[in-house]
């Protein structure tokens, strides 16, 4: 393994120890320490072991999202996707460049319009009140296991059309493809990265039991392909629609949930603030965003030779975007490693350019949500520490389980 940095930085002399930085270990501790140290001493950093790059700094990320056609989507945006080089099916619209990108992301934007935000807005709220009653008088709560597990699952659940009954197995699926056993990277085939097929039967019987959901209107859809043809979407397609759609969901939001009752838990002025002034908590769901990202990293696919800091990027890497790292880069944020409510700068934990989180709306609607309606029923917590288990993948970081005792 080895590292490679740019001269004339006018930063500190590096840590005599060696840097290293490895997104399959497990890390007990904060990993912001190993971030600061890439930033400053690595900015680009090269792992030979498990042969990728990174960057870590804010502007440097910002820009590698933004040009699409060096740091290319159409490989993957895991890093073991990306080296496993797998046959991604088509419509796998997180998985492609333009032109497909743009025609598939267009047809699946349907679900994330404002108009539907706002449709399901009361309903996502309905479900919190009904899986926070029990504990309504109760001295303990966990955050994952009693909300941020089912709440994800029920939004875009809503979203899709997927009935209630299909929607644990469908997320329980999710989870098992995307987890791995520490220190080592998700197992991909190369064959068969990639399918929707569990949501088959659930897309059949949609399409004789129509409704209004964005299933029923994948099926119905015409658009204009990249052949110049005008056509419905095939049953293959839609079902990698629902099945990318649908992981997405389940995931990352369900990780936001945690970080927001951990920064609460340990900030008891912060949450009297909100819980006094809920006009708050759009601000306080993106800082926690940005202070703890539920995704710590993007791959992309590096299709030409690239000069940065000095290096030069072969054609043919893997280039690991650190989101988690770019987001207390001081270079952009002042005081990075506190966490305020009232800052302006704009976080890119959802990513930046074509490729933006299309279920970032939707991710920022349950977070608020959700604490509301906790600071309805309990407005102080601590958190169980000796209870609480992280859970950690390639690419996200948060919280399997965030049990907390109930302050009266």
């Amino acid at each position: 393994m080895s590292t490679t940095s740019s001269a004339g930085t006018g930063t500190s002399a590096p840590a005599t120890d060696e840097l290293h930085y490895d997104p399959y270990t497990v890390e007990k501790g904060d990993p912001n320490a190993t971030y600061e140290r890439m930033r400053e001493e690595a900015p680009l950093y090269r792992n030979e072991e498990r042969n990728f790059w990174a960057l870590t700094r804010f502007a440097d990320v910002e820009a590698a999202f933004k040009d699409h056609k060096t740091f290319s989507s159409a490989r993957g945006n895991i890093l073991e996707v990306i080296q496993a080089d797998p046959d991604i099916p088509d419509a796998m619209f997180i998985n492609e460049d333009p032109p497909e990108h743009t025609i598939h992301r267009g047809l699946v934007g349907r679900a994330f319009t404002p108009r539907r935000m706002r449709e399901i807005e009361d309903k996502i709220r309905a479900f919190c009140v009904a899986a926070l009653e029990p504990f309504e008088g109760a001295d303990r709560f966990d955050f994952v296991h009693d909300l941020g597990n089912e709440l994800p699952m029920k939004a875009i659940g809503m979203l899709l059309g997927i009935p209630d009954s299909e929607q644990p197995g469908a997320r329980d699926r999710t989870d098992k493809r995307l987890h791995s056993s520490p220190g080592n990277p998700m197992a991909v085939s190369k064959k068969r990265y990639f399918s929707g097929d569990e949501f088959a039967e659930f897309v059949e019987w949609r399409a004789s039991n129509p409704s209004d959901d964005l299933v029923t209107e994948l099926l119905n859809v015409e658009f204009t392909d990249t052949d110049g043809v005008t056509r419905k979407l095939t049953r293959d397609e839609i079902l990698i629609f629902v099945a990318v759609l649908a992981g997405a969901g389940f995931e990352t939001t369900g990780r936001l949930i945690g970080w927001l009752g951990r920064v609460l838990g340990d900030r008891p002025d912060l949450r009297h603030e909100v819980a006094a002034d809920r006009s708050l908590l759009p601000a306080l769901v993106d800082e926690t965003l940005r202070f703890e990202p539920t995704g710590a990293s993007i791959a992309r696919y590096v299709t030409t030779d690239v000069e940065l800091h000095g290096q030069t990027v072969p054609a043919g890497s893997a280039m690991l975007l650190v989101v988690a790292a770019a987001n207390r880069d001081p270079r952009r944020f002042e005081r990075p490693d506190e966490l305020d409510i009232h800052r302006t700068d704009q976080h890119i934990t959802f990513g930046h350019g074509i490729h933006f989180c299309l279920g970032a709306s939707l991710a920022r609607l349950e977070g608020r949500i959700a604490i509301d309606e906790i600071l309805n029923r309990f407005p102080d917590w601590e958190v169980d520490d000796d209870s609480a288990e992280r859970v950690y993948t390639s690419t996200m970081r948060g919280w399997k389980t965030l049990p907390v005792n109930i302050v009266r």
